[in-house]
């Protein structure tokens, strides 16, 4: 274990491989965004199939690191400091993402957006101020025409729900004993089953939107996997074993990339993969990334890098591959031309992404750390 730059000074050791992790699983996030628009909205044609996974992911790393960081100092941290540290750590970026979205929002109009040609710049400020609250703005303020929570930047609907367990974690879920939370686990994870093989869609797609179906699903992603993260990190005992960064990453990158399955007549069968990945495959990958030691001072310096820009890579990348769909859309790119294009877009968020954490998210977040934090 060592510290990254998303530690606070009094925190513990962070596990740098579980950071590095949440990066890979980030990386995917925006490959699957890019090649999402060469679908055509068919989700059995997406490539990088199950990338959508990695929220889930996020989710239980979350639920994994908050019980750890946070369930031995509650005696000595109030819930008004436990929040406070928190937004700290999670608001400068969302924050930044939401500017990047406001400018980049007149770029992206196209048939893909049918919203975006007949909003205001009023409509869109108003919609950026909301944004940066993590409010949900209500289906009346929709300016993009896929009824997100957040139209700026689509991917700030899985921030507003980790605010929520952050929420829940604080004011219910630490006073659980094992044995309640294992019956809350388990009760989350049937339902997460009866939504994956019951969807329509035969995914867990969804959760960004104010709908109640897009709630309910929403909700239903996050209790499994969060309440699961808290209690594979109460119920095993951490100790440091083999170096198992890359097996874990190629097991994580397999798991999001595995093909459809059960093409459009079996949509249970994709919905049972979901549901078992996320149950069974992931605290697995969690806890090789919890027990793993590095050796190499390269692997070392690889995996600080992931985890530096995991948060991000991910909060911010949306609003680039926005204007990406707009492009294919307004042109009718074609695949073997677009895809190198969007491909080329990584790099490019990658660089940002770096500049964002080193010149404005860690300097921001140090100087309210020491405004707002004893």
């Amino acid at each position: 274990m060592t510290t990254t730059s998303a530690a606070f000074t009094d925190s513990k050791k962070h596990f740098l491989i579980l950071d590095a992790l949440r990066g890979v699983a980030a990386i995917t996030v925006v490959l699957f965004h890019i090649l999402e628009i060469f679908s055509g909205g068919d989700h059995v044609k997406q490539i990088i199939n199950h990338g959508y996974l990695a929220v889930d992911f996020f989710f239980m790393l979350s639920g994994y690191v908050m019980a750890h960081a946070y369930d031995d100092r509650w005696g000595k941290m109030t819930v008004k400091a436990f929040f406070k540290r928190r937004l700290i750590r999670l608001h400068p970026m969302i924050i930044a993402g939401m500017v990047i979205g406001a400018i980049c929002f007149y770029f992206q109009e196209s048939s893909t957006f049918p919203n975006i040609a007949n909003t205001s710049v009023g409509q869109m400020l108003l919609v950026f101020i909301v944004g940066c609250t993590l409010i949900p703005v209500p289906l009346s303020m929709d300016i993009r025409g896929w009824t997100e929570m957040h139209p700026l930047n689509g991917p700030a609907w899985s921030l507003f729900f980790e605010y929520i367990a952050n929420i829940l974690h604080a004011l219910i879920l630490r006073r659980l004993s094992k044995i309640v939370l294992s019956l809350l686990v388990v009760a989350a994870a049937a339902a997460l089953v009866h939504l994956a093989v019951t969807s329509k869609t035969g995914d867990i797609i969804g959760g960004w939107s104010v709908e109640p179906e897009q709630l309910r699903i929403g909700f239903t992603r996050l209790l499994f996997p969060y309440m699961a993260g808290m209690l594979l990190r109460r119920a095993i005992k951490v100790t440091e074993g083999k170096t198992n960064f890359l097996f874990a990453a190629l097991l994580l990158i397999a798991v999001l990339s595995v093909p459809r399955i059960g093409g459009y007549t079996h949509l249970w069968a994709n919905g049972l993969y979901d549901s078992l990945s996320i149950i069974c495959i992931f605290p697995i990958i969690i806890y090789l990334g919890a027990i793993g030691k590095i050796t190499h001072q390269l692997t070392e310096k690889v995996c600080t890098f992931l985890g530096d820009i995991s948060y991000p890579v991910y909060i911010i990348h949306y609003p680039i591959v926005y204007i990406l769909y707009a492009w294919v859309d307004n042109n009718k790119v074609p695949m073997e031309k677009g895809l190198w294009v969007g491909i080329s877009l990584l790099p490019l968020i990658l660089m940002l992404a770096y500049a964002l954490l080193k010149f404005y998210d860690e300097p921001v977040r140090r100087w309210l750390a020491k405004k707002l934090l004893k």
